[in-house]
């Protein structure tokens, strides 16, 4: 059986720079998971002693904490910044582009429409930087939007850095047709349209595909849903336990991809344990 990395896959320059930032400031915590991969968060803790914190009442007035790379609310960054020795904002760039986005359209009597998910890390800090709080939206489908009253006859649009450009394009089509202004901003990340885009043409030629990301990571069930429109033999694991040798039964090719927050040390030991199948 051939086995067969997509053009494009794993680590994108955000959580690069996070990985770079945890791993120079050992002994410190991260608010929130840092990044949505469960291994590589637990080699930090493991080989730099990188801690986790889950609300802002477990900082300490000596703690160094940084900010996970989908960024926080706005209030909670204000609120950590007065009670932590030192804060490192590990948010990525891509992400605080939107943020800046919502904030200065609200300013200029723009109602905020966001394409993503309600209860992601990244969309919750985002909505945040809202003027109004009670007028900004956030949408997953074109039906989503038939229950959404804006306050203003202007609207500008953001997306969630992970989510699928062809979705957002039919959302953005809809408001269009309904509102005489749409102000749209294109925020889904280089690495996102590449790494989908890579999935999609591989899948089409694998008769097994493997998908490896964390399982909350959005950017990685965008892609194991890409993967099951060409192949319905698409895998999502977090690492290689979760492989069964049945999958690769009678398969001539198998095709591998990773999310944003899959480390090339986990892709490795996936491919290693699909090569020990007989």
């Amino acid at each position: 059986m051939k086995i067969e990395l997509a053009s494009n896959y794993g680590f994108c320059f955000g959580v690069k720079r996070a990985i770079d930032i945890a791993q120079k400031y050992e002994n410190s915590a991260t608010m929130g998971p840092l990044i949505h991969n469960q291994d590589e968060i637990n080699r930090l803790k493991n080989d730099f002693n990188v801690g986790l914190y889950s609300n802002l009442s477990d900082v300490k007035p000596n703690d160094t904490v940084i900010i996970r790379t989908h960024g926080i609310p706005k209030n909670d960054l204000k609120e950590l910044r007065k009670s932590a020795k030192k804060v490192i904002n590990a948010t990525c760039p891509f992400v605080t582009t939107p943020q800046n986005i919502v904030k200065n359209m609200s300013k200029e009597g723009y109602s905020i429409l966001i394409f993503g998910d309600l209860e992601h890390p990244e969309v919750k800090g985002v909505m945040s930087y809202a003027a109004d709080l009670e007028d900004v939206h956030v949408v997953l489908s074109v039906k989503d939007l038939e229950k959404i009253i804006f306050k203003n006859k202007k609207i500008a649009c953001v997306a969630q850095t992970t989510k699928k450009k062809e979705c957002y394009l039919e959302i953005i089509n809809a408001l269009i047709l309904k509102n005489k202004e749409v102000r749209v901003f294109n925020t889904i990340c280089d690495a996102t349209f590449e790494n989908q885009d890579a999935a999609r043409e591989i899948s089409k030629k694998a008769d097994v595909m493997i998908v490896i990301g964390g399982k909350s990571s959005s950017n990685t069930k965008q892609l194991h849903s890409i993967c099951l429109e060409n192949c319905k033999d698409s895998h999502l694991i977090e690492n290689e336990t979760e492989l069964e040798n049945s999958w690769f039964k009678n398969k001539e090719f198998c095709g591998i991809t990773a999310g944003a927050s899959t480390p090339d040390w986990v892709i490795q030991k996936v491919i290693d344990k699909i090569e020990s199948f007989k």
